[in-house]
């Protein structure tokens, strides 16, 4: 069965650049819900960082791609600095750089997530680590955004067997379908495993739209580069051991 690890990384909008009408709409719970203004500055601060985490409110900069079989890749991802110097390079693709078997390549969003319902309607079976609960959601929202239809179904039946699914949610298997208290992150569960943590290198999702404001684009990639090997090395883990 072929399998295709994969992973997005997301950032959000600038706050202050949103309309009125929205800012309104986005504060007005946690206006009510604030006892005083500096805890509504406290959740304020929260909100702004946490506008990445919605497709209504962010984009994808950068999606991960890895053939378990094959341990080759890509990782397409967003310039801006590419795309003010070259609008129609950044359209068509423009490779990097090779490294570990992962080939970087800069793209618009919608140029991304082309590529990525292109590739991965060939395979049997993808597999992330909470897919269904963010990675899924997101993609398939920012590809109607961009008049993209995905070319197949990856929100299938939740609690079909592992063999059975075309989508198999390491975080919903390891936490048995959310039976286990503490579910766990995947740095967590690297470091249980004496796996290699993308956090290991000192960066972490929260730091995705700071790395992409300084323009380090790259940096954003090889962090997603790094998610991918720990996923698809954590997925061996679990085959090998929990799996029935």
């Amino acid at each position: 069965m072929n399998k295709l690890v994969f992973d997005i990384e997301t950032i959000g909008e600038n706050f202050d650049e949103l309309d009125k009408t929205t800012q309104s709409v986005l504060t007005r719970w946690i206006k009510k819900e604030s006892k005083n203004e500096e805890e509504y500055e406290l959740a304020l601060d929260d909100l702004k960082d946490g506008l990445g985490l919605s497709p209504l409110t962010g984009e994808i900069v950068a999606i991960g791609v890895l053939d378990v079989e094959q341990d080759q890749g890509a990782v397409y991802y967003q310039s801006k600095k590419d795309l003010s110097a070259d609008a129609t390079a950044l359209q068509a693709g423009e490779e990097a750089l090779e490294e570990n078997g992962i080939k970087y390549v800069t793209y618009s969003e919608k140029e991304m997530l082309k590529k990525f319902w292109e590739g991965v309607k060939d395979y049997r079976q993808v597999i992330s680590f909470n897919g269904r609960g963010f990675d899924i959601p997101f993609l398939v929202a920012r590809s109607a955004v961009h008049g993209i239809r995905p070319s197949v179904d990856l929100m299938p039946y939740r609690y079909a067997k592992h063999y059975e699914t075309n989508h198999l949610d390491l975080l919903d298997h390891l936490s048995y379908f959310g039976s286990v208290r503490k579910k766990g992150n995947l740095h967590l569960w690297c470091r249980a495993f004496e796996i290699i943590s993308p956090k290991s290198k000192g960066v972490s999702g929260d730091d995705v739209g700071k790395l992409f404001q300084e323009g380090k684009y790259l940096d954003i990639a090889k962090y997603n580069a790094d998610d991918l090997f720990a996923t698809r090395d954590l997925y061996n883990k679990w085959s090998k051991y929990m799996a029935f």
